[in-house]
């Protein structure tokens, strides 16, 4: 499988070579699973595109470009911050149902990719600060529904103005309203 052409126009987005080449590094470690599934199993919190086959990634490439429009009208964040935000929503829901597809979400799917990141952080180019910058956007995207009954994980809040914009962009991509149309997976 070319896990790379999942997101080559996302990729580009990103403005440094070394840190295009990290990221491509870091898709290629996510499961097979992930480039197939639904973003939800249930449907309930993902627009219609997002609960077909390939949704996860359909998910994932929205959340992007909704990071890439609003950087048109947002100049407060530096050309790194803005690939490493666009690399934390590429990986962010990366292992939503465990390193192995279990049946279910995995509510601590934040902390397994920054987990999975971190273990690959001596293979990528990037300072560590980057790394860890990265590691905990995708901790924290999850915002203020950061607990559930079913798991004594909690995760953390965002906190910073990356947190909280990588946060900002997943909700908006979740949203049911949302009527994105694609051509195969590239967004019309």
């Amino acid at each position: 499988m070319n896990k790379i052409k999942y997101f080559e126009k996302e990729i580009n987005y990103i403005k440094n070579k070394d840190k295009q080449d990290d990221i491509k590094y870091l898709i290629n470690l996510l499961p097979d699973y992930f480039f197939k599934i639904p973003a939800s199993s249930t449907g309930k919190y993902h627009p219609k595109f997002a609960s077909t086959e390939h949704g996860l990634v359909k998910h994932t490439k929205v959340a992007v470009r909704i990071a890439y429009d609003l950087f048109l009208i947002n100049d407060s964040f530096s050309n790194n911050d803005k690939d490493l935000i666009i690399m934390a929503l590429i990986m962010h829901d990366g292992l939503k149902k465990g390193m192995e597809e279990e049946e279910y979400t995995r509510f601590d799917h934040p902390l397994l990719a920054s987990e999975l990141i971190m273990k690959n952080a001596s293979n990528l180019k990037m300072n560590i600060d980057d790394v860890r910058k990265i590691c905990t956007m995708i901790e924290s995207h999850m915002g203020k529904w950061n607990t559930n009954k079913y798991s004594k994980v909690e995760l953390p809040l965002p906190i910073d103005k990356y947190q909280r914009f990588v946060h900002m962009c997943d909700y908006l991509a979740s949203r049911n309203y949302l009527n994105v149309k694609f051509n195969k997976l590239d967004i019309e």
